[in-house]
């Protein structure tokens, strides 16, 4: 009994300590990512240089600033010319201009105040029938797959777990996938848990607008 009572009581200790130290080592991580960003000043201004003592977190200030700084540079019309100028000198560049534009329109679509990278969570059949997981739409099929495809079909992107930023990118028949009524913010956190975290029930029907897709239809 004594035994089992210490072994609920370390394992409670380690459900509250370990979501906690994973938080501190991330945030600390990205902190010093972005800490790096002190190299662009010059050391005499370096706040060990001027206050005698380092400062956690300011160069993640001065990163956050400088992001803000380009944002209202590049809003304005002299800005706008100059991003058109440096896309435009970066295109000239074989092997740079591949990656920056590939990278640039995946953040485009992710980053953007108008894109929809992850519109809708859909519950799909992958990678065989009878087994089912999460993928979230990302929109329809275009250019030559569009011409080659009979029928309608969506773009849905189907996450890894606990890691969602691999995947796969699919494919599939509209007919194929089922709209659910959970946010993209929660179907993540279930992929994330390994379906540990339980999306809340869904809302009585009638409340809003049905499913996508019926597949019984």
């Amino acid at each position: 009994m004594r035994r089992q009572l210490i072994k609920r009581y370390f394992i409670t200790g380690l459900l509250i300590w370990v979501p906690l130290a994973i938080t501190a080592w991330v945030l600390a991580m990205i902190i010093g990512t972005m800490d790096q960003s002190l190299h662009l000043l010059p050391a005499a201004i370096h706040p060990r240089s001027v206050l005698g003592f380092d400062i956690p977190g300011s160069g993640a200030i001065l990163t956050l600033l400088i992001i803000l700084l380009t944002g209202v540079i590049a809003a304005n019309f002299i800005g706008q010319r100059l991003v058109v100028w440096w896309e435009g000198l970066l295109a000239r560049i074989p092997v740079v201009n591949s990656i920056y534009n590939s990278v640039k329109q995946v953040s485009d679509t992710l980053f953007s105040s108008s894109g929809n990278a992850f519109r809708k969570a859909l519950l799909i059949e992958y990678p065989r029938r009878g087994a089912w997981t999460i993928a979230f739409l990302t929109g329809r099929p275009g250019g030559e797959m569009e011409r080659h495809l009979a029928g309608e079909y969506v773009s849905v992107y189907v996450p890894t777990t606990p890691n969602p930023t691999s995947g796969f990118f699919l494919m599939l028949p509209r007919s194929e996938v089922v709209e659910l009524e959970m946010s993209v913010d929660t179907a993540l956190k279930y992929v994330i848990s390994m379906g540990v975290v339980a999306p809340p029930p869904p809302r009585a029907a009638g409340v809003s607008g049905g499913p996508m897709i019926n597949r019984n239809s």
